[in-house]
């Protein structure tokens, strides 16, 4: 295909090629000539045009497929606008001599048709510089109209689009013509044909005035009649055109020209709708057709056209806009209503219900979409109006009418259609708005609730009905107002009982009320529930009381109980009781009892009666879903009996109905319907051996045959058996529609109406966000029966089956058993050969859904069956068929099968099935006679390609090629043969996956082909094949993202992104979500340089940016999955350009938040009075008007923000500049970069306005965002004011933001968040003022006061749970202030050096406000009396509540301190939230307290605080003692703790286990639980065990080191409780018992520690876990490993050096808590893991704190041989050997290093005598080893530490050492050093000789001195040799000539007798000292002598 990439076409290497592949490759090059002509050189073009035009020419006349003629006509038109135009007419006189050719055979169409598509591209590019021929060439067109085919007509209307698009005005002399050509193919019998007329004519109004004007008329009747008999496309085309005519004429574009005539004058909005009301209620039909039907009682008027009109109105309100929507209004409201009202819309139920849609869809079109947020409320309260208008003329008209006459039936009628419009849509509006709807139920004048309520008195159900949705609808938008309707609904029907339309429409209201409670997360008072049963119950048991309401009050009691379940099983369970005793009540307690029943009554009984038994039946059914936990076995055995009774009844009702009439027959239908329902939720076998299972069968055998109930069945069943890919056939998915709620009424057929409540008035409460539309009982009745019969077919025996499959061959309805072939089995072959042939007959049925249903059923019987033989001889049966059939339909039905059995075998692992089956669809999709045979087969081909697996590989390019052939000549009319070629692309792409991505030739052309595919869909007029090039181009991006041109790729994207087609916009978001994961920054980019290529008018909605586009996309739309796709595409693009385009994004939010209509702005803040002005004047509603988006919903801007906190924290990940004022001021100096905290003022200001908007879910979003910012930016300081935090100067904002969170009418929700952010700003330590503290503190102290009430005076609107989530947040609040005030002041107070400055700081300026740490501690300690009862009491209530379900008998029957019995359920996850905190906060109070009960006075609560009162009672006889009720604390926190920490859940995980180990640690800071806890040894065994598993399961460092300080402190705990024993027991025997005291500490006698049992052996094995998981090298079994000792030096962080430190602190104490014995057993592990960290030390590993290591290593040494554990008798000697053992194991590691400096000073000053013989041996080995000389400064530096030891100590060493160290010494002379080293060892030597001497006795000095004397004067060099002594010797000369001076004179006597008694010697002592005096002398300068000047040093000659 390269080849094909030049100017000119390469016609050598196009002549080359075979035919198919000769239009690949033209299409190929003329793609590359469309790219390259805009941007190619001028010369070039004009250089060549001659050329270009000859070879464009003549594929003109070569007949192009349809694709290729639309890209040829576009590059002619191209090539003429780039280069010359003079011979542009040459080429129109030949496209129009080939229009004129007689030639009408089939193989020049194409020539003719691409003539066409050229004049229209010509005409559209080069526009007036063809106005000379334009004439002839519009005669021409329209007179080859005539006589064209469908394709001529399609593309000769394209055509002449173009040319007016071309032309513009200079078109007018043709516009009449045109018109009168258009409008016969407006109607044209080919849907293609009227969809491009309309697009003409909408193109010609731009230009025809007359169109709108004079003509109006005219062309609205003929736009009528294109919709009749139209498909969606047609109507949407035509609806486009109809809509923007009548805009035009209401608001015209242009003035109307002179000379139309009388009729031409602007149209006003009445005569526009008298327009659209005479189409909706006559249609196309003329004046005596439509007078004659209307004498016939006849409607003429079919569904299309209705729904097309409705479309129509919504394009015409949509192109005025919503500002002239906001205007006007109140006009189209009322003539809306008036259309709606009339009677020829609703002159039958199935009219009423489409009427009354099509109404509904036009106001939820406009208002909703079109109106901000204070535009509805107006429209609201306009609809408000109309209502009441409404109401008020039925009430009249019922109050002036006596007894006798009433109001008519038609007035009734005509207010009911137009109630349930209005309510329908004011609930709507409601919804939208949510809480901001507020003001308008406040609003007096309007009277909004008043108004709603007044309808449930109306004559009508469906008003009453509607009027009870609109109050559900205000609850779910208010949930405050829930409770407060609930209260009124229930006292007006107590008020009104005797009035039926009341009992009808309040029990309505009251039920639909408890529906939204499923919608409302804060619920309702629990005692409400009691109340509706209350209702109920008196209205059941009332209703025989009066004839004339007894069906009312039955059914209004039925229905109260039914909504009741909806509450679940929390509430409803307390009422089953009494539910169970109305069941009976209802039912006859027997079938004897029955069968007296059918004898007596009359029909207003048995209607009364079924009423009741459905109703009972209904509830029955909502038990089950929805409290199915409630159904035990007992309920369930006393349900079935009334179950059996109403079976029974089934068999009676046709007896009733011929008895009573047909008034029974609407009751007996119900009836069943309820039957069936109740019976599919339940197990069939809990039936299925009793009588009624027969009954049941055999009354669905009647119901599934009966010819009464097929037809609405079919339509509502059968596309739920299909398929969903298989409903691609069938034509566009009803939910890939935006007018999904209209266009149900057309799929639906004539005669059978949509759903609607009045159906079903027990939906009513079922959880939906739009009314629930139940079809009409009979539809219904035949849904319920097939999915029960679904249910009970595994349970049938082998008979029932044959018999039932029998039966449906005879009726021909598959479906009912296409249920029952889901089963695992279907049974034998007598039962499998009926269903066969039934499915066999089906699928070659004339219903294309019935064979779409045929072909899944097949597959499904192959799966079931799974037999191989079976699934081949099905397809061989197919292969067959098709072979030899030549109809449509049994070519469409087999090919469709054979895709299936792909779908559910998995793919037939046969090569050669896989190339028969191919081979079929490839034949069958090429047959161009059919292009319904073409669709089926190809789709057929795609579930193939999609399923058969790498078996498919093989033909790969065969499909290709097979694909884009069909692609290039299939005509766009047929465009669902392109729909099903997209699949097949689609399949075949994904088939090939990442093979795209190779380089080879062939790979290479598979590339192209599939990128050539892509392309000639993305040219298709059709949305849905567009779709499908996306999603083609999606998948090939995927896979070969490198080969997809993003340049051309996303422009096309984002052109479509507001495309009025759902499936395509869903296909472009999907499409870009994919890109933004990989490419946003190109994305970005080719949507900006897009908008300045678009014109004006096409790029609106991108002047913005995408991402802005894509914002204002999720404000418009409605559709879930699409909204969802639109954030993931934002949330994607932000991730990846958030940081590199910080203030863009920011500014984004901003405008999104900031672009909320006038009521939603941010109001004034009110304040209190005694606060600062700065507060209170801070932020006034200013309302921005600037941004770019105007009137955006709530949820959009609650998006908004919610990107905002994304982005904070995405930033926190990047540079650390985003949060470093400094830093970010720096480099911002020196790069153009962007940072967050340089725009804190705009995050701040965001937040702020979300937390104060009226919306609640923007204010929650606002806190939170508020609360991320505090927690981000807490701590980054303000570089101009040293010493202060940048978020200072916010903390106005901050509490204007929270004050409206605490008033009184605030949502709970709202206020707890409120409470974690007032938490979050006073712990964050932003304010050091106490006086700005106090204003956010006095919010949650006004909250803690509001919970001091307690649960006793509950909340009238919410349920009581949001009590306790409030009550427990902002105890939580005070929790995390008391902990940061704790923790603070701790801090401070701990360096001494922070009690100066505070001192200075007081003494500079005594008015300074305390400390933060201090200040915080003293306003938390007023309340802290009260706050540390709340906090016990809460615990408590956590505790109960973590009970496991098998002690729920020991819960409190009435709940606990902040929750009830009944909330119990809702009530666990709140407290879950907030234990953690107020845990450690209560632990840190106990620690404050040492638990010393002080009595601080009432803690002010309404009611004792726990069931136990946690020791407080203050009755005589249950007062317990302070030991008591701090062991009742105690064990509370312990077991609160160590519950969760056995089993941490995910939620809040770190942050709860750091907050129970720092309360446990704060508690054993106490001495009594520390000793409580020492002295339960169980306890303390369990607990290390539960932090075992901890350190195991938990990497983070903060955690493994709170779980090493606590079990530190719990062995602290065990030692003082093994120390007081010991101690008590000494004292208590005395001191001569003492040989008999028991050994006290684990071991006893034995020495034995029983794991599991043992504190000891728990603490070894945490501590062994922590050392091996740090320094694998201890561990034997890693010793080989590559982490072991070969590996590599080790590397440990600081918080690892910390744990390894901690560990050794914990095992160095073990011993002293073990009895002698026990000590003996624990000190070799003990010794092995420190000597072993010791040793990994001495090899030098890495270590981030090294110090700490090594001091704690030695400190831990320390402790062990300073344990009084190697003192005791019956220990010493074992410790001696160990210690032997040990100390050997170090001197072994002699040559590792400084082993002995590290340890050996410290282990030998420690020493008792009795360790001699320890040392002697090794040590003395050592000397005489061959490593002698290189460790001998450090050996002697060890034996002077160890000779100034003690004596017991020092002595055996200088026995034992001193002459070796004497013989070394007096060997230097002989061998003087030569070397530092041996310079350093030496004088190490002397220095260890003089310890020995100070460590002599007196009378033994002297003979040392006399040893060491010599030694010295042997070091003396005499003068001679001096000079030339190397330096070391130098150096060891004059370090003992000072040692002489300075030991002489101490041991003067010793010195002088020495000196007479050896000449020698002080001949060269002498000779030394005089040497010495004159260096010193010659060294001295004359300018530093003076006379008087002494030497520093005196050397004394005289000795004497």
């Amino acid at each position: 295909m390269e080849q094909a990439h030049s100017l000119l076409l390469n016609e050598d290497a196009c002549s080359r090629l075979g035919e198919h592949q000769r239009a690949e490759f033209v299409f190929e090059w003329l793609r590359f000539l469309k790219k390259l002509l805009p941007v190619a050189d001028r010369a070039d073009v004009k250089q060549n045009q001659k050329r270009l035009v000859e070879q464009l020419t003549t594929i003109l006349t070569g007949s192009p497929g349809p694709s290729t003629r639309w890209l040829l006509a576009h590059c002619l038109a191209l090539l003429y606008r780039v280069g010359d135009s003079f011979t542009s007419s040459l080429t129109v006189g030949r496209c129009n001599d080939i229009i004129r050719s007689k030639d009408d055979s089939p193989s020049f169409l194409p020539s003719r048709l691409a003539a066409v598509a050229c004049l229209g591209a010509m005409y559209e590019q080069l526009g007036r510089l063809l106005i000379s021929s334009f004439k002839e060439t519009m005669a021409n067109l329209l007179k080859a109209l005539k006589g064209a085919e469908s394709q001529g007509r399609y593309e000769i209307m394209l055509c002449i689009e173009k040319i007016l698009k071309g032309l513009g005005v200079s078109a007018v002399p043709c516009h009449r013509d045109i018109f009168k050509a258009t409008r016969t193919c407006l109607t044209d019998r080919s849907m293609a044909v009227r969809c491009a007329a309309a697009k003409c004519l909408l193109e010609l109004q731009r230009e025809a005035v007359f169109l709108w004007s004079t003509e109006l008329e005219n062309v609205a009747s003929l736009c009528y009649r294109a919709f009749e008999g139209s498909n969606y496309d047609v109507r949407i085309a035509v609806s486009r055109l109809l809509g923007t005519l009548l805009a035009s004429s209401l608001e015209p574009k242009q003035a109307i020209g002179l000379g139309m005539g009388p009729g031409s004058r602007r149209s006003c909005l009445e005569e526009v709708m008298e327009l659209v009301s005479s189409g909706f209620l006559r249609g196309c039909a003329g004046f005596l057709r439509a007078s004659g039907d209307l004498l016939k009682g006849m409607n003429s008027v079919s569904r299309d056209v209705r729904v097309g009109i409705t479309q129509a109105c919504v394009v015409f309100i949509s192109t005025l806009g919503g500002a002239w929507l906001e205007a006007h209004f109140p006009s189209l409201l009322s003539l809306l209503m008036d259309l709606v009202s009339h009677t020829r819309a609703t002159q039958n139920p199935v009219d009423a219900v489409c009427s009354r849609r099509c109404v509904s869809f036009i106001l939820r079109a406009s208002v909703g979409s079109l109106l901000g947020e204070k535009a509805q409320i107006a429209a609201a309260k306009e609809i408000c109006q109309a209502i009441s208008k409404q109401n008020r003329a039925v009430d009249i008209a019922l109050c002036e009418g006596n007894v006798e006459t009433r109001v008519s039936n038609t007035d009734v009628a005509a207010s009911q259609h137009v109630l349930v419009c209005a309510l329908l849509e004011l609930g709507s509006v409601l919804q939208d708005l949510g809480s901001s709807a507020a003001p308008l139920l406040h609003d007096a004048s309007t009277g909004m609730l008043d108004t709603v309520i007044s309808v449930l008195l109306h004559p009508s159900v469906s008003a009453r009905l509607a009027a009870a949705w609109c109050l559900r609808c205000v609850a779910i938008a208010i949930p405050a107002q829930l409770a407060v309707l609930l209260d009124r609904c229930s006292e007006r029907l107590n008020a009104l009982k005797s009035c039926p339309k009341a009992v009808a429409g309040y029990s309505a209201a009251i039920a639909a009320l408890l529906g939204a409670v499923q919608h409302c997360p804060l619920g309702i008072p629990h005692i409400k529930g009691k109340v509706v049963m209350g209702l109920a119950e008196d209205l059941l048991r009332s209703a025989a009381q009066n004839s004339r309401i007894s069906i009312q009050r039955t059914q209004g009691g039925w229905l109260l109980l039914s909504a009741l379940m909806t509450l679940g099983p929390t509430v409803v369970e307390h009422h089953l009781p009494r539910m169970l005793l109305l069941w009976k009540c209802a039912f006859p307690q027997s079938v004897k009892e029955l069968d007296s029943e059918l004898r007596r009554g009359d029909s207003f009984t048995w209607q009364v009666t079924l009423e009741g038994r459905s109703g009972a039946l209904c509830a029955m059914k909502n038990l089950v879903v929805h409290c199915k936990v409630l159904l035990s076995d007992d309920v369930i055995c006393r349900v079935l009996p009334l179950l059996s009774c109403a079976v029974a009844l089934l068999t009676q009702l046709s007896s009733l109905v011929k008895s009573y009439g047909n008034q029974l027959k609407n009751a007996v239908t119900v009836f069943r319907l309820r039957v069936y329902e109740i019976l599919a939720l339940l197990p069939p076998k809990s039936y299925e051996g009793k009588k009624c299972f027969d009954t049941v069968l055999k009354q669905l055998w009647h119901d599934l045959t009966g010819p009464e109930n097929m037809a609405c069945a079919e339509l509502s069943l059968l596309p739920t058996l299909c398929h969903n890919q298989d409903l691609a056939l069938l034509g566009p998915a009803l939910q890939d529609m935006d007018q999904q709620y209209i266009e149900e009424q057309v799929s639906l057929g004539t005669g059978i109406g949509g759903g609607t409540l009045e159906y079903d008035p027990f939906t009513i409460f079922v959880k939906a966000q739009v009314v629930p539309a139940p079809l009409p009982p009979p539809a219904a009745l035949t849904v319920a029966a097939v999915q029960l019969f679904g249910v009970i077919f595994p349970h049938l025996t082998i008979q029932q089956r044959c018999n039932i499959f029998t039966i449906l061959h005879f009726t021909g309805f598959l479906f009912k058993a296409g249920l029952a072939l889901d089963h695992e089995t279907l049974g034998p072959e007598e039962v499998q050969k009926p269903g066969l042939s039934l499915l066999l007959g089906a699928l070659e049925s004339s219903n294309p859904l019935l064979r779409c249903v045929a072909a899944e059923g097949l597959a499904r019987l192959a799966q079931v069956l799974n037999e191989p033989n079976f699934t081949v001889s099905l397809s061989l049966m197919s292969f067959d068929k098709l072979k030899i059939a030549r109809d449509a339909v049994t070519r469409t039905g087999h090919s469709l099968a054979l895709g299936c059995l792909y779908r559910y075998m998995g793919g037939i692992s046969s090569p050669q099935h896989l190339s028969a089956c191919v081979g079929v669809l490839f034949t069958l999709s090429q047959d161009n006679t059919s292009p319904e045979v073409q669709m089926w087969s190809l789709h057929s081909l795609s579930m193939v390609v999609d399923l058969a697996g790498p078996l498919y590989r093989s033909h790969i390019d065969a499909s290709l090629t097979l694909v884009l052939r069909l692609l290039l000549l299939t005509p766009h009319t047929h465009v669902e043969v392109q729909q099903s070629l997209g699949r097949c692309l689609n399949a075949l792409i994904t088939s090939l996956g990442p093979d795209l991505q190779g380089e080879g030739a062939g790979v290479c052309a598979v590339r192209t082909s599939c990128l050539v595919g892509c392309a000639v869909m993305q040219d298709s007029p059709d949305c849905l094949v567009q779709a499908q090039a996306i999603t083609c181009l999606q998948q090939l991006h995927m896979f070969s993202p490198r080969h997809v041109n993003l340049a051309s790729l996303v422009p096309s994207l984002c052109v479509n992104l507001c495309s009025l087609y759902l499936s395509l916009r869903r296909a472009v978001v999907a499409c870009l979500r994919q890109l933004a994961q990989r490419e946003t920054v190109e994305v970005s980019e080719h949507a900006v340089a897009l908008v300045k290529e678009l014109p004006r008018r096409d790029n609106t909605q991108l002047e913005v940016g995408l991402e802005g586009a894509l914002f204002s996309l999720l404000d418009r739309e409605s559709d879930p999955r699409l909204r969802q796709d639109i954030k993931d595409t934002l949330v994607q693009m932000m991730s990846s350009a958030a940081e590199s385009e910080l203030a863009h994004w920011l500014k984004l939010c901003k405008d999104v938040l900031s672009a909320s209509s006038d009521l939603a702005a941010t109001t004034l803040v009110e304040t209190n009075q005694e606060e600062d002005a700065d507060d209170s004047s801070a932020f006034h509603a200013k309302h921005e008007h600037s941004g770019p988006f105007n009137n955006l919903r709530w949820s959009t801007r609650v998006f908004a923000v919610e990107c905002v906190c994304r982005i904070i924290v995405q930033c926190e990940s990047g540079d650390p500049a985003h949060f470093d004022m400094v830093l970010a001021q720096e480099q911002r100096l020196h790069e153009s970069t962007d940072f967050l905290v340089l725009h804190l003022a705009d995050l701040v200001r965001m937040a702020f306005m979300a937390a104060t908007d009226h919306s609640e879910q923007l204010r929650l979003a606002g806190l939170q965002m508020l609360l991320v910012i505090i927690h981000k930016f807490a701590s980054v300081t303000e570089p101009e004011f040293p010493g202060h935090v940048i978020l200072e100067q916010y903390q106005a904002i901050v509490g204007a933001a929270l004050r409206p969170a605490f008033s009184v009418d605030a949502p709970p929700d709202v206020t707890a968040k409120a409470c974690q952010v007032c938490s979050a700003w006073i712990t964050s330590g932003v304010v050091s003022d106490l006086r700005d503290l106090r204003r956010v503190h006095q919010l949650l102290a006004s909250s803690l006061v509001k919970v001091q009430g307690g649960r006793d005076v509950p909340n009238p609107f919410y349920n009581e749970s949001t009590f306790t989530m409030e009550t427990l947040a902002v105890l939580k609040a005070w929790a995390e202030v008391y902990i940061v005030a704790v923790q603070s002041t701790r801090q401070k107070e701990s360096p001494a050096w922070w009690h100066q400055e505070q001192q200075q700081e007081q003494c500079e300026d005594p008015g300074t406000a305390e400390t933060a740490g201090s200040g915080l501690l003293k306003l938390v300690q007023g309340d802290l009396a009260t706050l540390s009862r709340l906090w016990l009491a809460a615990l408590q209530d956590h505790a109960l509540l973590t009970l496991p379900p098998t002690y729920a008998s020991q819960l409190p029957t009435t709940g606990g301190s902040f929750y009830s019995a009944e909330i119990m359920e809702q009530a666990r996850q709140h407290y879950c939230f907030a234990w953690a905190p107020i845990l450690h906060a209560t632990a840190l109070w106990l620690n404050s307290t040492e638990f010393i009960m002080v009595d601080e006075g009432p803690a002010n609560l309404s009611r004792p605080v726990t069931p136990t009162s946690m020791g407080q009672s203050t009755t005589l006889a249950s007062i317990k003692s302070p030991e008591d009720v701090n062991t009742e604390r105690l064990h509370l926190i312990l077991g609160i703790s160590v519950e969760f920490l056995c089993s941490p859940h995910s939620q809040n995980q770190m942050e709860n286990i750091t907050s129970c180990l720092h309360a446990l640690q704060a508690l054993l800071n106490v001495p009594w639980p520390r000793s409580k806890v020492g002295n339960d040894q169980a306890l303390t065994v369990e607990l290390l065990s539960v932090l075992h598993r901890l350190i195991v399961t938990r990497e983070y460092p903060g955690v493994q080191l709170a779980v090493l300080e606590l079990v530190r402190q719990v062995v602290c705990a065990a030692q003082e409780h093994v120390r007081e024993k010991r101690h008590s027991a000494e004292v208590d025997d005395g001191a001569a018992e003492k040989e008999t005291v028991p050994e006290f500490g684990e071991g006893r006698d034995t020495g034995g520690l029983v794991p599991g049992k043992s504190l000891v052996f728990g603490a070894m094995e945490l501590c062994l876990c922590i050392l091996v998981r740090k320094l694998p090298q201890l561990s034997p079994r890693l010793a080989g490993s590559p982490t072991g000792q070969g590996a590599l030096p080790w590397s440990l962080n600081d918080s690892d050096c910390k744990l390894v430190t901690l560990a050794l602190c914990i095992l160095s104490e073990l011993p002293s808590i073990c009895s002698p014995e026990g000590s003996v057993s624990v000190l070799p592990t003990v010794l092995y893991l420190l000597l072993g960290v010791l040793k990994e030390l001495v090899r030098g590993f890495v270590a981030a704190n090294r110090g700490i290591l090594v001091s704690g290593a030695l400190q831990a040494l320390r402790n062990v041989l300073s344990s009084p554990m190697s003192r005791a008798e019956k220990s010493r000697a074992a410790w001696v050997e160990f210690l032997r053992s040990a100390l050997s194991t170090l001197l072994e590691c002699w040559d590792t290093g400084n082993i002995y400096t590290l340890i050996s000073p410290t282990l030998l000053t420690t020493y008792e005598i009795h360790y001699i013989n320890i040392f002697q041996v090794d040590v003395f080995m050592n000397l005489n080893s061959p490593l002698r000389q290189k460790q001998t400064c450090t050996l002697y530096q060890l034996l002077a530490s160890v000779f100034q030891g003690p004596t017991a100590v020092a002595g055996p060493f200088i026995q034992a050492l001193g002459g070796q160290l004497v013989g070394y010494l007096q060997q230097v002379e002989k061998s003087r050093p030569q070397t530092a080293t041996e310079l350093q060892a030496v004088q190490d030597g002397v220095r260890a000789m003089e310890a020995l001497v100070l460590a002599a006795e007196e009378t033994h000095r002297p003979q040392l001195v006399t040893v060491l004397l010599p030694i010295l004067v042997s070091f003396l060099l005499d003068e001679n040799t001096l000079a030339s002594a190397p330096a070391a010797s130098r150096s060891l000369h004059e370090s003992a000539l000072r040692d002489l001076m300075r030991i002489g004179p101490q041991h003067s006597a010793v010195f002088k007798t020495l000196m007479a008694s050896a000449p020698h010697m002080k001949a060269r002592l002498e000779a030394a000292i005089k040497g010495n005096q004159e260096s010193v002398s010659a060294k001295a300068t004359p300018p530093q002598v003076s006379g008087k000047h002494i030497p520093s040093i005196q050397l004394k000659t005289n000795f004497l």
